[in-house]
Order: C-alpha cells, then sequence, then structure tokens
C-alpha cells in the first residue's frame, strides 16, 4: 500500500542518514562532488554510552546489540526498568523493536505519564525521548535503574521461595528422596518408643490434695506415676519464717544438734512421702483400697473425715505425751507433735498469705481512689480559682460575653450528661436485643419468626434483583469501554500534530534524495555526452592521421582530404551551435522557473501575512465579544 512505501522509504532514508553520519557528500551546480564533515554534540554520545552501562549493570543485556538503533536501546530499557520496579499503573507498556511512528509517540507518551506515579524527581517529556535528548534521559535512566536493583533485592528472597515451591510440584531432588525414605523409618520408630516409654498411672491421689499448695500437688502428680522424689527445698523455705518456732520446740521436747535436724528432716521427708502414699489409691483391680481412698467414696464429707483425723491425731499425741513411755514412744509423740504443729502453721500461713493478698488488693483499690480524690479535689480546685478569677473580670462590658460561657459551659455539662445517659440507653437496647436474638434463635415467639422469614424472603429477591443490575451494569461497562476504545483509535489533535512534522521531515529527505538523485542523473548524462564526443574526436583524429600519409601523394588526394577535413570542420560547428542553443533555451527555462518560484514565494509570504492578520482579527473579535457579553451581563 501507499503508507507501506512511505514508510520504507522512510526507514531507507534514517538508514543512508546513519551510514552517512560522520561523512556526507553533495554535489555541486557542476555535478562535481563535494566532502564535508558534521560535528556532534561530545556531550550527547558520552551521555548515550553512560546510560547504557547503567541498563547493562541492571541487567538489560539487549542493550549490547549493536543492530537495535539508540530510541529502541533506551525506551526498551525504561519499559524494562518500570517493569521491574513492579509499580502498579494502569498502562500498557508493550515495547516493540523497529515499531512505527504512531507506536513510538504512544509509547513515550505513556513513559512520561508513568513517571510522575513513580514519584519520578526528574522531569521529562515525550519530544525530549523521540528527539534522543541524552542529557536530560540520563538522569531519569539512573533514578529507574536504582529503583529497579532496590525492587530487585526486595523481592529476591520471595522469587526464590516462589520458584523452589514451583520445582518441588513437578519435580524432586536426590535430597528430598532420601528424606522421604528416612521419613516413614523415623516416624515409626518414634511411635515406638512413645509407646514403650509412654508413663503408666500406678495410683490416684485424692480430692483432698486439691486444696494443698502446689509442691504439694506437683509431688502427688509425681507419685500417681510411681516417680519417687523428696521435697524441694521449697517447703523448707517457706518454713524459715517460722523457724525459731520450730527450733523452741524442738529444744524443749529434746531437739540435738544439726546432724539430728537433717535426719529428722529426712525422716519428716520419707514420712510425707508415706503420708502422701497413704491416700494413693491404686489402679490395679487386686490391690485393697486405702483410707483415702475410702474417703474419697465417701465424698462430700472427705475434709471432714481429715478433721476429725487431725483432731484425733492430736489428742492422741497429748495422751501418749502426758503418759511416761519410753525412748521409742517419746520419739513417735515428738515426730506427731511436730507434724500436727506444722499443719497448723501451714493452715495459718495459708490463711496469712490469703488476708495479705486480699489486703494488698484493698489497699491498692485505696491508693487509687485516693489519687482519684486527689486529682478531683486538685481540679475541683483549679476550677474555683478560675470561676474567682472570672468573677474579678466580669464587669459591664463583659458581663454578656461571661453569661454566654456559662450558658456553653452549663449547655457543655448537659450534652456530657445526654451522653452518657444515652451511652447507658444503648447498652440497656444492646442487652435487650440480643436479649431478643437469643428469643429468636430459640424459636420463642413464632410471629417475630414469620417476620424474620419474611424479610429473609425479601432480603433474597432484593439480592437476586442487584445481582441482575450488577450483570446489566459490567455489560454497559464492556461497551463503554469497546466506545472508548474506539475513540482512542481516532488521533488528537497532538498526535496529528507530531504526525504532520514528521511527514514534514519525511518530505523533506525524500525530496532531498530525488534532488540528490537527479543530479547523479545529469552528471551521469554530462559524462556519457563527454565520452561520445571524445571518441569522435579520437576518431576523427585517427583517421586523420591514417589518411594523411595518402593524401601526401598526390595533388588529387590533397584535395580531397581537404574537402573531407572541411565537411567534418562543419559537422563539429553544427554540433557546436546545436548544443549552443540547448544551452541557452536551457538558461531561458531555468530564468522562467526562477521567476515562477520568486512570485510563489511572494505568494506565500503573503499568504502567511493574511492568516496572522486573519488571526489577529480573529482575536480581537474575541475579546470584543468577551467585552460585549460582560456588558450585557
Amino acid at each position: 500500500s501507499t503508507s507501506h512505501q512511505v514508510m520504507s522509504m522512510f526507514a531507507e532514508a534514517t538508514r543512508r542518514a546513519a551510514q552517512a553520519r560522520f561523512k556526507q557528500k553533495s554535489v555541486d551546480s557542476e555535478g562535481q562532488e563535494i566532502e564535508y564533515d558534521v560535528r556532534e554534540d561530545e556531550e550527547q554520545n558520552v551521555k548515550l554510552a553512560e546510560s547504557i552501562d547503567l541498563l547493562l549493570a541492571a541487567g538489560y543485556f539487549r542493550a549490547r546489540i549493536k543492530g537495535l538503533t539508540p530510541f529502541d536501546k533506551i525506551v526498551g530499557g525504561m519499559t524494562w526498568c518500570i517493569q521491574t520496579c513492579a509499580f502498579d499503573v494502569d498502562v500498557d507498556l508493550l515495547f516493540q523493536e523497529n515499531s512505527t511512528i504512531g507506536q513510538k509517540i504512544s509509547l513515550t507518551e505513556k513513559i512520561v505519564a508513568v513517571l510522575p506515579r513513580m514519584k519520578c524527581p526528574h522531569r521529562l517529556e515525550p519530544h525530549q525521548i523521540q528527539g534522543l535528548d541524552f542529557i536530560h534521559i540520563y538522569p531519569v535512566i539512573q533514578w529507574l535503574v536504582k529503583r529497579a536493583i532496590e525492587t530487585r533485592e526486595e523481592m529476591g528472597d520471595y522469587i526464590r521461595a516462589y520458584s523452589e515451591s514451583q520445582f518441588t510440584k513437578e519435580h524432586i531432588t536426590p535430597r528430598d528422596e532420601e528424606f522421604n525414605i528416612r521419613k516413614g523409618k523415623s516416624i515409626e520408630s518414634i511411635k515406638n518408643v512413645s509407646t514403650t516409654y509412654k508413663p503408666q498411672r500406678k495410683y490416684r491421689k485424692p480430692p483432698s490434695t486439691k486444696q494443698a499448695d502446689e509442691e504439694i500437688q506437683i509431688h502427688s502428680t509425681l507419685l500417681e506415676y510411681g516417680r519417687r522424689y523428696g521435697i524441694g527445698r521449697s517447703i523448707m523455705e517457706k518454713s524459715d519464717i517460722n523457724e525459731d518456732k520450730r527450733k523452741s520446740i524442738s529444744g524443749v521436747l529434746g531437739g540435738g544438734t544439726d546432724d539430728d535436724d537433717t535426719s529428722k528432716q529426712q525422716e519428716e521427708e520419707e514420712k510425707r512421702i508415706k503420708a502422701l502414699m497413704k491416700g494413693m489409691a491404686s489402679t490395679g483391680g487386686d490391690e485393697v483400697l486405702s483410707s483415702a481412698a475410702v474417703g474419697s467414696i465417701v465424698g462430700i464429707q472427705s475434709d471432714e473425715i481429715l478433721q476429725f483425723v487431725s483432731e484425733y491425731e492430736m489428742k492422741r499425741a497429748g495422751l501418749e505425751s502426758s503418759q511416761p513411755t519410753d525412748k521409742v514412744m517419746g520419739a513417735q509423740s515428738h515426730f506427731r507433735l511436730v507434724s500436727t504443729l506444722q499443719k497448723q502453721i501451714a493452715a495459718l500461713e495459708k490463711r496469712t498469705q490469703e488476708t495479705q493478698e486480699k489486703h494488698d488488693e484493698l489497699y491498692l483499690h485505696y491508693s487509687g481512689v485516693q489519687k482519684q480524690l486527689i486529682e478531683v479535689e486538685e481540679y475541683s480546685e483549679k476550677i474555683a480559682n478560675e470561676m474567682n478569677k472570672l468573677n474579678a473580670m466580669e464587669s459591664d462590658e463583659n458581663r454578656e460575653v461571661l453569661q454566654q460561657l456559662r450558658a456553653l459551659v452549663s449547655m457543655n455539662e448537659n450534652l456530657k450528661k445526654q451522653e452518657q445517659q444515652f451511652k447507658a440507653h444503648c447498652k440497656e437496647e444492646k442487652s435487650r436485643l440480643e436479649e431478643m436474638i437469643t428469643e429468636l434463635k430459640n424459636g420463642v415467639d413464632t410471629e417475630e419468626s414469620e417476620r424474620v422469614k419474611a424479610l429473609r424472603i425479601h432480603y433474597e429477591a432484593d439480592k437476586e434483583k442487584l445481582q441482575k443490575i450488577k450483570a446489566l451494569l459490567a455489560r454497559k461497562n464492556r461497551e463503554i469501554a469497546h466506545l472508548q476504545r474506539k475513540i482512542d483509535e481516532v488521533p488528537s489533535r497532538a498526535e496529528l500534530t507530531q504526525y504532520q512534522r514528521r511527514f514534514i521531515e519525511l518530505y523533506t529527505q525524500v525530496s532531498a534524495m530525488l534532488t540528490e538523485t537527479r543530479q547523479y542523473y545529469t552528471l551521469y548524462n554530462t559524462l556519457e555526452d563527454q565520452r561520445v564526443y571524445m571518441e569522435k574526436e579520437v576518431g576523427i583524429l585517427t583517421s586523420i592521421h591514417e589518411k594523411f600519409d595518402l593524401a601526401m601523394s598526390s595533388d588529387r588526394n590533397k584535395d580531397l582530404f581537404l574537402k573531407q577535413v572541411g565537411q567534418i570542420l562543419d559537422g563539429i560547428k553544427q554540433d557546436r551551435d546545436q548544443l549552443v542553443q540547448r544551452c541557452q533555451d536551457e538558461r531561458k527555462d531555468r530564468d522562467s522557473l526562477n521567476i515562477t518560484y520568486l512570485e510563489l514565494i511572494e505568494k506565500q509570504r503573503a499568504y502567511y501575512k493574511t492568516v496572522k492578520d486573519f488571526q489577529e482579527e480573529c482575536r480581537k473579535n474575541e475579546l470584543l465579544l468577551a467585552k460585549l457579553k460582560a456588558k450585557n451581563g
């Protein structure tokens, strides 16, 4: 087609201009070639090289291809950087090499529109990209490369994890195969070990231990599974508070040295373990139930039974201590008395601890209330001082203002009270609605349930209607988008202007190529004519030279030779006269064309002047119309 031919001619002219970048040739009026150098901007070339180096460092290796134009390298690198930054833009940055003029213009405009959304600190215009203004393009490429590298560092771990997960979906490594083989064996061995060494419950502790302290509960639980450990030092540390009382009691009852104390402690620990074991009930069927197990069967009165047992032990210990016994009976009564006293001390300590905790809690509440009271008193005092100052400032001039201020303050207080009442009302309404919801869930009110069913049916109908409306809206949106795409296909005024500019440049290059071709044809024809005339001249001189000796042999031959030479000269003069006449005709045509050209230039000047005057008159007309509208308005 015609447009395809024009585009191909434009591409060929661009290629030739690139080949003749450093050395261009022209032809003068005589057809001789003139050579001259064209100077380029070195700074532009330096910025182009630096931009390509930056893109290569960032990872855009297509910039190494020598066959690509600088426009394709730079615009492709910018598009790649924007896509690498993973910035959410509603623009299709589709880059294609060797694009048409319209595609290049559209792509550059899209890139320039995206840069401000990415918060690029450098400004860039589409004509700067199309004109390859590398001085202004280089800072933008530098910023884009920096953003692309930062984004790639941030997304590197995520992309690696994603790629590994995608790889493991379809492939497997030898290490994974070995792990899967060992996995089943390891799981089986772990299950066997956990089953073999699973803790087995041998005893069951009585319910009375739930009221004991934490460490006794721990040891009771350990004894349930057959673990026998000595009672730690925490109980001993807890009993350090009443250590003096214990020493005095042991001294009165015949206590001994430190060795006796350690042995007594060990004996006491053994007794505690035995006491705990007495309350344990065996989980086997052949064992006899203990007294504690019987007490747990009794159930509710187990605490009372334990209290009676402890009182019985105390009374029996008192009776045994009052009667004279031997050494063994005295030691037994001593240990019973000590254990009884320790139980009483533990109970008192527990009660003291509970009282202390309650006291601390009440003290904290008291201190908080005290702080609030102090703050309220300070605030009240501050308000009283401000009121006194306000009353002191009151005069006839500002009395109305102060009254308004008091009214506003009272209004504020009323609003606060109303807010509190509204909150309380909302809470009551919330509780009432929650009760109604529970009643509705339980199906108490049939009328309300029927009303809810009717509302639900109405809701479903409205929901279906909404879905239909959404579907209709989506269809309309698709139609609007289709029409919008059709509208976008129509070029705008700026695009038409750029097209016009590009076609003018294309026409200039084509006319220059046509002029150059015509000059080459003229030069060729001139040289061809010179060759023909020189060949004729050489032929004439050769024939004269060959016939000269024969013509000089006799007078008749001489006369004949002279007549032939005269005829040749007459023919040459006729050819020369024809050429002179032809040259004069060509000069006349040139002069007439030059006169016509000058007349056209004069008409063009007059046209431009007329257009300028017409625009000025239109501007004046618009100003007058605006003034007239302003006066009428």
